[in-house]
């Protein structure tokens, strides 16, 4: 076995705080050979994928679950896009990008020829409807939308328009739930802009896009079954033919190494790192960030409210023990936002364990021994980690600096209502990106989501508030690079969350399996894959 293991360069770069780890009915299925005796060119070759589905449609105006992201890549092409793993930046996708300095102004022109599945061109028409469908539908992915007008300017060109400025909307736009659609034929099937809209059920038989694979067959249970797009304008896939299954963990271990499966999405490090010598594994940092935090409101509890008791708290963890226990790829997170977004902190901004000014900051803030209640949702297990094991190693490291904690675990759906009233002493939880940028982060400043949750009003800290406002501004790269690196050392020193972990994302494959680079939005491209 070979280990690609990457740490994402720090400079450079499901709407929830927490989306409950999707609990979906794993089949435990080994069947479709690889095809690998096909022809050289990969053209007749079938690819077999494992995952574990928490697929609920193919519709991107309805999808925002992984499983989806990944589909609707292959069958959709978006706006823009992201090349290869590097969410940080953003390049053309079917169209150019024209930003207006205040970032409130968004002009697309359409590049080239597009030609969707069945022959006709894509025109700025289909990209309004696209875009306004996913809109007028308010499905999961709607929020993406939110306070963005589209409207036509030509055949070719298509214009964005925000009140504030939104700095976002170019990473937002990559996404493959803003795929476009075949207008005039999703329209014959039921497509409005509307909640009138009935297409879905044609979305999950036959797909609508100019992507390089077409929907052959959708069970939303079992399997995903895709074809290589006759039309597709681009260069054609490696394989002519790839089967999506649904296979928990375990036994896509087993699937992988046997080969009946060429690559397996959902490996935990211990399981990654038990696999034999006829597979190849991709190991990096996942763009979810667990973290820990600790409520600023004295009427939920005096003790973690008192600023020194949460700088103890940050001095007691040992950082390297927990990604030590995390497994292959895991990093510690140096900051809210991901190491592979704009706007990361570098590994020297991280926290660091201090015990013996852990000590003294707790005898500062005039802790007695009381017991901390540390809570957590019991039944989550995020990138092959389960919340309990790392719950416990926490109680432990803080025990060392004198720190009494309780552990309160809950099964999530009894947990997330605590979190999101704000009524958790400590919490342990952890944020996927709504999108690959740091102004998704916001939310862990004052008067924000997660700073509710944590009992951190708006005015709580004006130093903090007024960073955010500068880094919600937007600007070039680099300043945005700079005031969010600023955001992040403020909250390291002052604010309320402590950041741990980014569990490893591991992905295994067949050695005849080339192009596995994992990207934080869609996981894999499959149309990158391609046969040896």
């Amino acid at each position: 076995m070979v280990f690609r293991t990457t740490r994402t360069a720090r400079s450079t770069p499901t709407r929830v705080a927490i989306a409950a780890a999707a609990v979906s009915l794993t089949l435990l299925v080994a069947g479709c050979s690889s095809g690998r005796t096909d022809t050289a060119d990969g053209s007749s070759k079938t690819l077999t994928i494992n995952k574990a589905f928490d697929l609920k449609t193919a519709d991107p105006g309805r999808m925002y679950e992984p499983t989806g992201q990944l589909v609707d890549k292959a069958l959709y092409e978006t706006l823009l896009t992201f090349e290869g793993g590097d969410v940080s930046k953003v390049v053309d996708g079917v169209a150019s990008l024209e930003q207006s300095d205040d970032a409130k102004t968004f002009t697309l022109t359409l590049k080239g020829e597009h030609t969707f599945s069945d022959g006709t061109a894509m025109t700025a028409d289909d990209v309004v409807f696209s875009l306004q469908r996913v809109i007028g539908l308010k499905g999961n992915p709607s929020f993406l939308l939110d306070g963005v007008t589209v409207t036509k300017k030509d055949d070719t060109t298509v214009v964005l328009t925000t009140e504030n400025p939104t700095p976002a909307l170019p990473a937002i736009l990559a996404n493959p739930a803003l795929g476009i659609l075949n207008s005039k034929v999703v329209k014959e099937n039921g497509g409005t802009t509307d909640e009138t809209d009935t297409a879905e059920k044609f979305l999950n038989t036959t797909s609508a896009g100019s992507g390089p694979y077409v929907l052959d067959t959708l069970d939303l249970a079992s399997q995903v079954v895709l074809k290589a797009n006759e039309n597709y304008d681009g260069d054609a896939p490696g394989y002519g033919r790839v089967v999506i299954q649904n296979v928990e963990g375990a036994t896509q271990k087993i699937n992988v190494e046997g080969g009946s499966a060429d690559v397996a999405l959902d490996l935990s490090g211990t399981q990654a790192e038990a696999l034999g010598d006829s597979v190849d594994v991709t190991s990096d940092p996942s763009a979810n960030v667990i973290f820990l935090l600790l409520n600023q409101n004295p009427s939920v509890s005096t003790i973690t409210s008192n600023p020194d008791f949460v700088k103890a708290v940050k001095e007691a963890v040992d950082y390297d023990d927990l990604v030590s226990i995390a497994g292959t790829g895991t990093a510690q997170a140096s900051g809210v936002v991901p190491s592979m977004l704009l706007g990361a902190l570098p590994e020297s901004g991280a926290l660091t364990q201090d015990l013996d000014a852990a000590k003294a900051d707790l005898a500062k803030s005039g802790y007695a021994g009381e017991s901390v209640t540390l809570n957590f949702p019991s039944d989550i297990s995020l990138n092959g980690i389960d919340f309990p094991t790392i719950a416990q190693r926490i109680q432990s490291q803080l025990k060392d600096a004198g720190i009494t904690v309780e552990l309160a675990p809950a099964p999530v759906a009894t947990e997330l209502d605590a979190y999101r009233n704000g009524t958790e002493t400590m919490g342990l939880w952890y944020w996927g990106p709504d999108y690959p940028d740091p102004s998704d982060y916001l939310v862990f400043t004052p008067g924000n989501v997660v700073g509710l949750r944590s009992g951190w009003a708006e005015g709580a800290n004006p130093a903090i508030s007024t960073l955010a406002d500068a880094a919600a501004a937007g600007g070039s790269d680099e300043e945005r690079q700079s005031r969010f690196e600023e955001l992040q050392t403020a909250l390291n020193a002052d604010g309320p969350f402590i950041p741990l972990l980014q569990p490893g994302n591991n992905i295994a494959a067949a050695k005849d399996v080339t192009g596995v680079v994992y990207n934080a939005v869609w996981t894999i491209d499959i149309a990158a894959l391609a046969a040896k």
